[in-house]
């Protein structure tokens, strides 16, 4: 059987396993196979709050299937197979290497994984394979790695188009280019130390939840290290939810000298929220076209439209120093304020779906138009100035 289903059906088998490992140990809520007692114990609200929540995934328990092998190349131009790390637990996930959309979220929820896990991370290996049909190169999966702080932290691995289309089908991965863009399964795999299938996650596209995600991953990771190291319950799984624009918000804002003044968006004035994050510049020239933008925040004033902001993903960012190093590389100060998101509620609240993501918004809070992706700057002022025109 495909191990991949629909989200619906595998959230209603990961519930069951998790109610029937509850009375067994709560701390490895996840891949619990204890049989169900009777009368059915009550889901503590650990479990309660995971199987409600949207954003998170609490695993797909797999039943210890042997993972299939393979043999492919890391980001350093050398061999890799998995069987290398038998003895290791692995966690493998398919990354797109050029992505802007939910595979950050991926990574930075494995790294979150990682440092919860503490000295115990020693014995487990995180494996990434590229899932992008047309960057298949090691200076991409390398570009990648280092982009978002990997590249001493895991084994991103590549090949030919037909070895990873071997690995894609053994994993039931989808993989593919829609449109012009990379369509591809957000698959995380956890392969024990003897090299069977444990665990299967999805990344949902939610900002907020990625440390969530990571504690989850961590948690589950733990079960099948030596002595099942405590992992630390610091998050709830409660729904967070975003803040929408209708919600005023007060974000603080950065430069390369320093904290600055909080910025206040929201309902009250129309604004244009360009969301980022410093990685970007892997795909783009992000420092140029952040530059670019002080000149729509001159014809903006000249006319009267929505003033910019820029607003930095901080549950993205591979380190807590990249924007300032970003900004210090532009080498003079933007014309429009600097924010940063710290917690990703404000991007799921603005319906973010990837960086760079432009929201304009109206003085009610209404989304008056939203667009992936850089533009232009004749383009950029004149979807504004229809907007606000009504147009």
């Amino acid at each position: 059987m495909d191990p991949w289903r629909s989200r619906s059906g595998r959230r209603a088998m990961a519930v069951v396993a998790l109610v029937a490992a509850a009375g067994a140990l709560v701390a490895g809520i996840f891949l619990g196979r204890s049989r169900l007692a009777t009368p059915t114990p009550a889901p503590s609200p650990v479990l309660s709050a995971l199987a409600t929540n949207p954003d998170l995934d609490p695993g797909t328990p797999l039943g210890g299937r042997r993972a299939p092998g393979f043999r492919l190349v890391n980001q350093f131009g050398r061999p890799a197979a998995l069987r290398q790390w038998r003895g290791r637990v692995v966690v493998l996930a398919f990354v797109d290497d050029r992505c802007t959309t939910i595979c950050p979220l991926t990574t930075m929820s494995l790294l979150d994984a990682l440092h919860l896990l503490g000295p115990a991370a020693s014995g487990v290996q995180l494996v990434g394979v590229v899932a992008n049909p047309e960057a298949l190169s090691v200076s991409d999966i390398a570009s990648f790695s280092s982009a978002h702080g990997l590249t001493d932290s895991w084994q991103f691995l590549t090949g030919s188009l037909r070895e990873l289309r071997r690995v894609w089908h053994a994993y039931g991965i989808y993989a593919a280019v829609v449109a012009g863009h990379v369509d591809h399964t957000p698959a995380v795999y956890i392969i024990n130390r003897r090299g069977r299938e444990e665990t299967l996650f999805e990344t949902q596209m939610a900002y907020a939840s990625v440390a969530q995600q990571g504690q989850i991953l961590a948690q589950a990771i733990s079960r099948w290290l030596p002595g099942r190291p405590k992992v630390p319950a610091r998050l709830s799984y409660h729904y967070l939810g975003g803040t929408a624009p209708t919600t005023p918000a007060s974000l603080p804002t950065t430069s390369a000298t320093g904290a600055g003044s909080p910025v206040l968006v929201g309902p009250g004035q129309a604004h244009l929220v360009l969301f980022f994050a410093s990685w970007l510049s892997q795909t783009t020239p992000l420092a140029q076209e952040l530059t670019a933008l002080d000149a729509y925040a001159a014809a903006a004033a000249a006319h009267g439209w929505p003033g910019l902001i820029a607003v930095d993903e901080v549950p993205t960012e591979p380190s807590a120093t990249a924007l300032t190093t970003l900004l210090h590389q532009i080498g003079r100060p933007l014309s429009y304020p600097v924010a940063v998101d710290t917690t990703g509620r404000l991007a799921d609240g603005y319906g973010v779906q990837g960086l760079p993501w432009f929201v304009l918004t109206s003085p009610g809070g209404r989304v008056l138009w939203h667009h992936s992706g850089f533009l232009p700057l004749a383009q950029l002022e004149a979807r504004v100035a229809r907007s606000v025109a009504g147009g």
